[in-house]
């Protein structure tokens, strides 16, 4: 879980809209590297979280979670981990979130782009609660699958069906690809701002902030930063 200076926290927090309460899930809460976790999604899944992260290497026609190659553990699958605890659970739950929205979840894909995201979307096809692009038209579904990392938007875009959308770049801000082929924008903190979490945030940084959700949301996409400060400061 990622942690900020309490001003960056109340500026985000005013921007998006994100008003947290105690007992009720988190519109902001992203599980960030959540395979790490005791219990991977589970976890994420009682506290609240929205939105869960997982990285996922092809290896031999398998997608398995890890953050490389070297770190494969046979039994850790995007299928065994993910994929089949959540139809479990939606089918006791009638939904994946407590509160009956969807989720989001965000493979980060280290491995080839192409080779990976075909085997994933094979495999994403063999469950029908996963919310499903068809000639553009979106069946929205219990979980939306967004791919980061390594992606190739060429091939998702020439797709007819398409099981998951990709996230951009700040650079993709003024990007006319519909919501449901870039669904969020993603970009390393350090990449474009100065704020390091200690004291209040600049003008300069702040203005970049304000437009970036601003453009990302007027367009429909949701924007996360990786990378920022991960300790908590009192």
């Amino acid at each position: 879980m990622t942690h900020v200076g309490r001003g960056l926290l109340a500026l985000c927090a005013l921007l998006s809209g994100c008003r947290p309460e105690p007992g009720l899930p988190s519109p902001c809460g992203h599980a960030h590297n959540d395979y790490a976790h005791d219990r991977p999604l589970l976890d994420a899944l009682d506290l609240g979280f929205c939105s869960v992260e997982a990285d996922v290497v092809l290896s031999q026609g398998e997608l398995f979670i890890a953050h490389e190659e070297e770190a494969i553990e046979p039994s850790r699958t995007l299928e065994s981990l993910y994929l089949e605890p959540l139809a479990q659970r939606i089918e006791d739950l009638g939904a994946a979130r407590r509160d009956g929205g969807t989720l989001i979840l965000l493979v980060d894909v280290k491995t080839d782009a192409t080779a990976t995201y075909l085997a994933l979307h094979e495999l994403l096809g063999r469950f029908d609660f996963i919310t499903t692009i068809s000639d553009g038209v979106v069946t929205r579904k219990a979980v939306d699958v967004v791919i980061s990392g390594n992606r190739d938007p060429e091939l998702m875009a020439a797709q007819s069906v398409r099981f998951a959308g990709y996230d951009g770049r700040l650079a993709d801000l003024a990007s006319d690809a519909p919501a449901h082929l870039m669904p969020m924008i993603s970009d390393d903190w350090y990449d474009h701002f100065v704020f390091s979490g200690v004291g209040e945030p600049g003008d300069q940084d702040r203005r970049l902030l304000e437009d970036s959700v601003r453009d990302s949301h007027d367009k429909g996409r949701l924007l996360r930063f990786w990378g920022t400060l991960d300790e908590p400061l009192m």
